[in-house]
């Protein structure tokens, strides 16, 4: 579990954005500054494991902030970022204590290498102060939830690829995570490739390795290697993936080209892979994946009470912050959450509650300010005074609340809102601008 705190400096904001959401999405904590006066500040107000620092800055440059946090005795991890970088530079950089370079275009396997590398002390620290936690399967004693385990937990016995096929934040990578463990690869290791805007040159390196470096699919060998969102690699990469596995297979003569290549392919999609015409339609024979489905939060939401004891207790033991408990009301209010963001965004949430500490309790008040926080402009579905309104008025609040939740769980998209609310759609946009809904962009974002 990464739980990291980094922080980006760059002043190119869509540098920044994009860094911020790479690393999120790694389970990492970011918090981004825009040049040296806000990464003064960042640093003084709490301590990072690392800093990613952009050397070409309007204000003050990358390398006087280093030796000015250097000289002062506060540097820590950083690795240096530029678009015109140079051997001396670079040199210079480390000469003053940078552990490593990143040059831009920043290739995204390039950039979570340098960030897991840099951070490896760290982790090594923290398994000697801490038990190392077991594999655990998705979490939840619902039906749903344990015919998924029961699921993984089956095909983990066979010599077989395996699609884990679910919304950003269910939880995918736990179900490959746990389909290793169990599976008949168990001792072998387990390699995460990130398939996100990979080119075919880049899949290649990455795969196969470069400069007597060896690939992920040397390192996972006796293992399982897993490619994080494979329906989003370029169709270039998955071109590159499919000719090496062809390539194993004719070298080998037979036609398990997974086995040739020694290791097991597992995968996290979007729902619907197996229908996507965009998707290599030979890659996907070739793989003849298992396709799992990975339910979204919202479908089992009775295990949001069991979900939020787990990751206190995880958060707590890993990361020291207080122990509090949720009250019952709290609990109900977040069963009744539709967690757009999934099963990441409650472990999210519940870390900023323990954070922000306060009573031994997490009361509903607490809760509602975090949830109005997420979903800015979103009216909270469920109003403690609702039944002090005139019927009328109540009644116009409870649409407004509800359109606008169902609104993010469509992603914006008023023509799957009106299929899931079972409105026709012309009858829908009037009720929404009588309700004053503004449909034109998603819910939830400035």
């Amino acid at each position: 579990m990464n739980d990291a705190r980094i922080l980006v400096v760059d002043d190119e904001s869509n540098i920044r954005e994009l860094l911020d959401e790479i690393l999120s999405e790694e389970g990492y904590d970011v918090t981004t500054a825009a040049d040296a006066e806000h990464a003064r500040a960042a640093r003084k107000e709490r301590a990072y494991d690392l800093t990613l620092l952009d050397i070409w800055m309007p204000d003050t440059d990358g390398i006087t902030l280093l030796k000015e946090w250097a000289e002062g005795g506060s540097l820590g991890p950083v690795v240096m970022m530029s678009g015109h970088g140079t051997v001396d530079t670079a040199v210079e950089a480390t000469r003053l204590g940078a552990l490593d370079f990143i040059e831009k275009p920043i290739s995204l396997t390039k950039l979570l290498r340098t960030v897991e590398k840099a951070l490896a002390p760290r982790r090594a620290r923290a398994s000697r102060r801490t038990l190392v936690l077991p594999v655990l399967g998705p979490v939840g004693k619902s039906a749903l939830m344990a015919g998924l385990r029961d699921e993984v937990e089956r095909i983990a016995g066979h010599a077989t690829a395996v699609v884990f096929a679910g919304e950003s934040g269910s939880g995918r990578e736990r179900c490959a995570r746990y389909f290793a463990n169990r599976g008949i690869r168990s001792r072998g290791p387990f390699v995460k490739v990130v398939g996100a805007g990979l080119g075919d040159e880049e899949c290649r390196r990455i795969l196969l390795g470069e400069r007597g470096e060896p690939g992920a699919l040397e390192q996972a060998r006796g293992g399982v290697l897993y490619i994080r969102g494979i329906d989003e690699m370029s169709s270039g990469a998955q071109r590159a993936l499919l000719e090496i596995m062809v390539r194993a297979s004719d070298a080998s003569g037979t036609a398990a080209a997974e086995q040739r290549l020694d290791v097991q392919i597992a995968a996290g999609a979007k729902p619907g892979i197996e229908n996507d015409e965009s998707f290599c339609e030979e890659l996907f024979t070739r793989l003849n994946p298992v396709v799992v489905r990975v339910p979204p939060l919202r479908e089992h939401a009775e295990d949001v009470p069991e979900l939020l004891r787990f990751y206190v207790d995880v958060l707590v033991d890993a990361e020291n912050v207080p122990f509090h408990r949720f009250s019952i009301a709290a609990q109900n209010r977040l069963r009744n959450y539709p967690w757009p963001g999934n099963v990441r965004e409650l472990r999210d949430i519940v870390k900023r509650l323990l954070i922000l500490g306060g009573d031994e309790e997490i009361s509903l008040a607490a809760v509602e300010a975090e949830l109005q926080s997420e979903t800015t402009g979103v009216e909270p579905l469920i109003e403690q005074d609702l039944l002090a309104m005139p019927l009328r008025e109540a009644r116009k609040r409870f649409e407004r609340a509800y359109l606008q939740q169902q609104l993010i769980l469509c992603d914006g998209k008023v023509g799957r809102l009106a299929k899931r609310v079972g409105m026709e759609r012309t009858h829908l946009y009037r009720m929404l601008r009588s309700l004053d809904i503004d449909f034109r962009r998603r819910p939830g974002k400035q």
